[in-house]
């Protein structure tokens, strides 16, 4: 294959050199064949997909960050939102971490658990002076002095443990909770940054301001990352490609200004040259003489300008050389 593509290459090329010195030695002197090309700018995706909506025609103009089309995103709809619940869920957690008092009703219980734990200390408190007085007087015996006792440390053991959980209840949370809390926080927020750009990335935009030259897929098809849905031509990306012969080549310079036409455009065209290759594209497999360098030939690509760059890709057309203007 690459056999055969060099051989192709080298009968091109014969007959781009045949064409240069035909036309350098006929009546137009001066004038050589050339082309326009186009550097097209692929625009795909960078994530996969079913195409969902194409909002661009060929030869439809495009501003730059104009939306070109739109990944179905179903799946990543709900992933979006299942990472917001996580979000919300994590962000009350830190906020229970945080919070300095519980709930108001809670402390209430508390305060109220207290006022009943005190009035049994009380009552029992009373019960035991009663007791121990009987116990005293040998009313009342060793055992009942005893349960009298055990009930009063019962209860004022009671007291102590509602004011305890009073005081917990007015604590913050401790700093390993609230670190751990906080750390979910952001892992949370991070997973939900990931989903939006994700989703984002469904919807495919302009990179630059042209002109359509090429849809290659349409709603409903599935395309791979990376894959080009669409071509785009930048103004700038057009440029006029002409080959020169060995001589013509050493007298042409990089940013002079060549002349352009063709048949049907209007006169005064000119582009700028930014490239003059050095390398021949082709070469006779002898030594060279006088004769064979005159078939050498070299592409030169000049950049047109503002009204050149209104033609189109493919169009042939004629160059003027500078030392022939």
């Amino acid at each position: 294959m690459r056999r055969t593509a060099l051989i192709i290459l080298a009968v091109v090329a014969v007959a781009i050199g045949g064409l240069v010195l035909l036309t350098r030695s006929g009546g137009d002197q001066g004038l050589v064949p050339g082309y326009l090309e186009a550097d097209l700018v692929l625009v795909g995706s960078e994530k996969s997909g079913r195409i969902e909506s194409l909002e661009v025609r060929e030869g439809e103009t495009v501003a730059k960050g104009d939306l070109v089309f739109t990944l179905e995103s179903s799946e990543q709809k709900a992933e979006l939102a299942t990472r917001k619940a996580r979000l919300a869920e994590a962000e009350a957690r830190l906020g229970d971490a945080k919070a300095e008092l519980q709930r108001p009703r809670e402390i209430e219980v508390l305060e109220s658990a207290l006022v009943r734990a005190k009035a049994m200390q009380t009552k029992s408190q009373l019960n035991l002076d009663r007791i121990q007085q009987l116990y005293e007087k040998g009313w009342v015996s060793k055992a009942q002095l005893d349960d009298a006792v055990a009930q009063h440390d019962s209860n004022q053991a009671a007291v102590k443990e509602a004011e305890r959980r009073i005081e917990a209840a007015h604590l913050p949370g401790r700093s390993g909770v609230i670190e751990a809390a906080t750390a979910a926080v952001s892992e949370a927020r991070s997973a939900l940054d990931e989903a939006e750009k994700s989703i984002a990335k469904r919807k495919v935009f302009a990179p630059a301001a042209g002109s359509i030259e090429e849809v290659y897929f349409r709603p409903g098809e599935v395309v791979n990352a990376g894959q080009a849905v669409v071509s785009l031509l930048p103004p700038g990306n057009l440029k006029v490609r002409f080959f020169v012969s060995e001589a013509d080549r050493a007298g042409l310079r990089i940013g002079e200004t060549v002349g352009v036409s063709c048949d049907g455009c209007p006169s005064g065209l000119t582009a700028t040259i930014r490239f003059i290759s050095r390398d021949a594209e082709f070469t006779p497999p002898v030594i060279f003489s006088r004769e064979q360098r005159k078939k050498l030939v070299f592409l030169v690509e000049a950049w047109p300008d503002e009204k050149t760059a209104e033609l189109t890709a493919g169009q042939p057309v004629s160059v003027t050389l500078p030392q022939s203007q």
